[in-house]
């Protein structure tokens, strides 16, 4: 009981104190990511130097991803904006389909989700993404902070006074490093080719806004599940109003998910291999718990540190069954020997 009460307060400091938590542990990831540039830049030149080129470069790739996500977005405000009219014409048919095969939740829908809600909603996707500077400085300010830093934790890590879970947590961190850089480098070459792949098909469709449906795919790609699932819905809505034909809406919607479907389910894992092997309930539930605690920052490291948490059980006796259970045991076996 004991245990299970401290989990809940802390999870509970975790969600009030957001604004500092959030950007933290992303900053962690980061750190996770980029460390070996920085050391390798160390090697040839001054830290500061070093520090100042890895922290660039960061930065861009971050603010990449970032805008590519808000430029789609607004593309799709402002082509909301021009397009209401028929956008609202195709949607009360649709309405009156259902409600003409007797679907009575038809009319709920309608109280609830109209044009104006869809308005509402793509502007505050693209709001919380422009917002997105402030979280951006705390990460750059902790990322700074701690790339000076690593060397000398690693250093106290080691110290006798440190053991013996010194060893345990510097061991632990190097796998951790290794597995997220892996996950990394596969998500992003997944997430560009979904974003090309989903362009030239918008583009052979004939589906307005191609290069905005082409960004948000890459983007949101870096989210499982939740990510394609959004950036495979908002299209099929759109074509819905642009060709007025339930059948061409519905082709769109399954040639997106099979677009999805060959990259993410097929492509993907054999790319990341089997030491990187999670339960698919556990991702999904990492995704969705720390959307909720954190939002959009959330979503995208909540598979990250569902990696962290299952490597730190996998390096513990106590915590290897916790491992087991959320990983594969090739993972499991291999950490733990590790550890």
């Amino acid at each position: 009981m004991g245990s299970a009460a401290t989990g809940i307060l802390v999870l509970a400091l975790l969600y009030v104190a957001q604004s500092i938590f959030a950007p933290l542990i992303f900053s962690l990831f980061v750190i996770a990511l980029v460390w070996p540039c920085q050391a390798r830049l160390q090697r040839f030149l001054p830290k500061l130097l070093a520090l100042l080129i890895t922290l660039s470069v960061t930065m861009v790739a971050i603010a990449a991803i970032g805008s590519s996500v808000a430029w789609g977005f607004g593309k799709l405000a402002q082509w909301l904006f021009v397009n209401a009219d028929r956008f609202q014409a195709s949607y009360v048919d649709w309405t009156n389909w259902l409600e003409s095969h007797g679907l009575a939740v038809a009319g709920p829908l309608a109280d609830r989700f109209d044009v104006a809600w869809l308005v509402r909603f793509v502007q505050g996707m693209a709001g919380r993404l422009n917002s997105f500077a402030g979280f951006a400085v705390l990460v750059f300010v902790f990322v700074m902070l701690g790339l000076l830093e690593v060397e000398d934790f690693n250093t106290r890590l080691v110290a006798p006074g440190a053991q013996p879970y010194g060893m345990r947590i510097l061991t632990a961190n190097r796998v951790i490093g290794e597995k997220l850089r892996r996950f990394m480098v596969v998500r992003t070459f997944a997430s560009i080719l979904t974003g090309l792949v989903v362009w030239l098909f918008a583009l052979g469709a004939g589906l307005e806004l191609a290069a905005a449906w082409g960004a948000i795919a890459f983007a949101l790609n870096y989210i499982p599940f939740l990510g394609p699932f959004v950036a495979t819905a908002l299209p099929t809505l759109f074509a819905i109003a642009q060709f007025e034909s339930w059948y061409t809406a519905g082709a769109i919607f399954a040639c997106l998910n099979l677009i999805q479907f060959i990259i993410g389910s097929y492509l993907e894992p054999r790319l990341t291999g089997a030491s990187l092997a999670i339960s698919p309930f556990a991702v999904i539930f990492a995704v969705f718990f720390w959307s909720f605690m954190w939002g959009i920052s959330g979503a995208f490291i909540g598979v990250p540190i569902l990696i962290a948490f299952i490597v730190y059980c996998a390096g513990t006796p106590s915590g290897t069954w916790i491992a087991t259970l959320l990983s594969g045991s090739s993972w499991t076996d291999k950490d733990h020997q590790s550890g």
